[in-house]
């Protein structure tokens, strides 16, 4: 069950956590390369503050971004900025997105996000939640999968084999985590595979991060290949 409360008081932890760990770089850290390809890690902090505000945008009713051409143009705009310029923008950003969460509304309403995807407003703020936790481990910054809040792991484990349940181009696949966690996703049809590993090796292999699977075993097949997130 979403509890939208709860997501948002793990967002703010979540931004608390990373301003702290941001906070202790220097300029020069911000221009290196993050672990997403092309992004400096001012990238990934530029993309943090526009996309707080772009929920913004959706809980007030307005398009998520103007365009997909102003989105990547802001965050290219913002992404040389200072550390301070930085910290101050994601922590400013971050509090105007929690002010409009506070307003009374109907948490069961469906809003839009990017590109058609719609989805309740209670389940908006778990999304914010992804953006937090994964870029931070994106940064590259000692803040690693494994280190991510046990519930969260499993909740986006969850998600993403959701996501990629009943597409025909990704075998049967049961997940079976270390934990104790179990999950299916890809298609109902094929010889299924099964997945063993750590949860946080699970999560990187469904998200697309850390080593990509190399640490997972799997039973009667091959590992395999996911669609693009």
């Amino acid at each position: 069950m979403i509890d939208h409360v709860h997501d948002l008081h793990s967002v703010r932890a979540a931004t608390d956590r990373l301003l702290s760990a941001v906070a202790k770089l220097d300029n020069a850290s911000l221009a290196e390369p993050s672990r997403l390809p092309g992004w400096t890690r001012g990238h990934i902090l530029a993309h943090l503050a526009r996309n707080a505000d772009a929920l913004v945008n959706v809980f007030e009713g307005r398009p998520m971004y103007a365009s997909a051409e102003a989105r990547d143009a802001d965050i290219e705009r913002d992404a040389g900025r200072t550390l301070e310029e930085q910290l101050t923008d994601v922590r400013d950003s971050a509090d105007r997105w929690q002010a409009v969460t506070e307003v009374p509304a109907d948490w069961s309403r469906t809003v839009e996000l990017r590109n058609g995807v719609t989805d309740s407003a209670a389940r908006v703020p778990f999304r914010r939640l992804v953006e937090v936790e994964l870029h931070h481990v994106d940064l590259g910054i000692g803040y690693e999968l494994a280190d991510l809040p046990a519930e969260f792991t499993a909740r986006e484990i969850e998600f993403l084999a959701e996501r990629w349940s009943g597409r025909p181009e990704v075998p049967p696949v049961a997940l079976v985590a270390a934990d104790g966690g179990r999950w299916h996703t890809g298609s109902a049809e094929g010889t299924q595979v099964t997945v063993r590993g750590t949860s946080a090796d699970i999560l990187g292999w469904l998200a697309g991060r850390g080593d990509k699977g190399a640490a997972l075993t799997v039973d009667g097949g091959t590992l395999p290949a996911l669609p693009p997130l």
